[in-house]
């Protein structure tokens, strides 16, 4: 190990590149620390860890503990995540944005680049106005406002700085994109994740010396994080191999060339999970700040609390949904045949052209099912934990899939810069 991670930094470009992201990270945790002006965070803190509930903590976890410090990032990147999924659904609607996904090229994945920024800034804009207005009216338990400013400028100046906090970390996600290792968004989310963990393993330490927590217990909860992190790594590697041959000709000798093609079992990766967790959390964030002025807002956030059943439905439902909806953005059957064909390719037994791509949507849509059950099960696990072992399972099925997925794929870009260099990489294949 010691020698693989020599030979990563004996290559100049990627010792920038992790220099690069590394520093990126930092200048994100330090944001996460600067809390806007004019409020008392202690009293904010306070009143959100007697009535934050669990949407709270899960908004939370994936701001870095940015919200309940009411920082510059309080909303974290989840603007943006919530902008891709309204600009991915547009796309399959609206024929603009398709011909300019198909058909434009560079200049298409531009336009629809510029319109999701546009509507983060539109997303993150209402967000920290409808937080700002709902702080502004928080008072202590003694009656005591948490603002020390007129209600009118902290609003308006929260509103400003959150939304630009937002703003600045898409634009730090798109340079570590380009400049650093792995998709910079999802690098933000592991970030923001993983720093809770010590804190986590910290407060279970305290309750098991305290006696909340039994040595079984706790055994049991590290048992099941093994199992489920080598359950991740094993679905999110395996890939079905569809055999291919290319026709050629050797001085009027027939002769052919095998191949395959790749499909993984998960092709979508972690986009599911985030995309379903976005989406529910977006209304039932926005009620979580009038629950004490509408019935209406407070069956919403009834319904979408974790510990509810319409959430897991809901929940499950999503991530299936947007497995396949991603797996067909990112993958189109119709694209691959008509690459096959042109490039004298074909996969034995399948006649080349149309059948070729009903064969592979065919093949696409059995090995998605199951993935998209694995997300599923894995996410919805640490509900079950929570009520079977009343263990606080922090490294829970959601934040074990991003960090584990988002680990694998920057590990692998490193292996491709160790590759053109001729190093051995970390991941061994059979």
């Amino acid at each position: 190990m010691i020698d693989k991670i020599k030979n990563v930094l004996e290559i100049k470009e990627l010792r920038e590149r992790i220099i690069f992201t590394l520093l990126m990270l930092a200048l994100y945790r330090l944001g996460t620390h600067i809390p806007v002006p004019g409020v008392d965070t202690a009293a904010l803190q306070h009143y959100f860890n007697a009535a934050g509930g669990a949407l709270f903590n899960i908004y939370n976890l994936f701001s870095g503990g940015a919200l309940g410090r009411l920082s510059v990032f309080a909303l974290g990147i989840m603007p943006y995540i919530s902008a891709a999924i309204i600009m991915q659904l547009l796309t399959a609607v609206i024929p603009t944005l398709e011909r300019y996904q198909k058909e434009e090229g560079d200049y298409g994945r531009w336009k629809i680049t510029q319109y999701t920024r546009y509507l983060t800034i539109g997303i993150a804009g209402f967000q920290s106005f409808a937080l700002s207005l709902w702080i502004s009216n928080l008072k202590t338990e003694t009656g005591q406002a948490l603002i020390s400013e007129n209600a009118l400028v902290f609003v308006i100046m929260t509103t400003v700085i959150i939304t630009t906090g937002t703003v600045f970390l898409m634009w730090v996600g798109e340079k570590i994109t380009e400049f650093g290792i792995g998709n910079g968004i999802s690098m933000l989310i592991l970030a923001s994740i993983v720093v809770s963990i010590p804190n986590a393993i910290i407060q279970s330490y305290e309750l098991l010396r305290a006696g909340d927590l039994t040595v079984f217990q706790v055994g049991v909860a590290l048992a099941i994080i093994i199992i489920v992190v080598a359950g991740i790594i094993y679905i999110q590697e395996a890939e079905r191999r569809i055999p291919i041959q290319y026709a050629r000709r050797n001085v009027g000798i027939g002769a052919s060339t095998a191949s395959y093609i790749p499909f993984k079992l998960n092709p979508a990766g972690v986009i599911p999970i985030i995309f379903a967790v976005a989406l529910l959390m977006f209304p039932a964030t926005i009620a979580q700040m009038f629950v004490d002025q509408s019935h209406i807002a407070r069956l919403i956030v009834d319904y979408l609390s974790p510990q509810s059943y319409v959430y897991f439905i809901l929940y499950v439902g999503l991530i299936i949904f947007f497995a396949y909806f991603y797996t067909a953005i990112l993958i189109n059957p119709n694209d691959i045949a008509d690459n096959l064909r042109k490039s004298g390719a074909f996969i034995p037994g399948i006649r080349a052209g149309s059948q070729t791509a009903e064969y592979l949507n065919h093949v696409l849509s059995r090995i998605v099912f199951p993935g998209s059950i694995f997300l599923a099960s894995i996410a919805v696990l640490p509900m079950f934990l929570i009520k079977w072992l009343n263990v606080p399972f922090y490294f829970g099925g959601t934040s074990a899939l991003i960090v584990v997925v988002v680990a694998l794929d920057t590990l692998h870009q490193i292996e491709a810069h160790l590759a053109m260099k001729k190093y051995e990489g970390f991941l061994k294949r059979s």
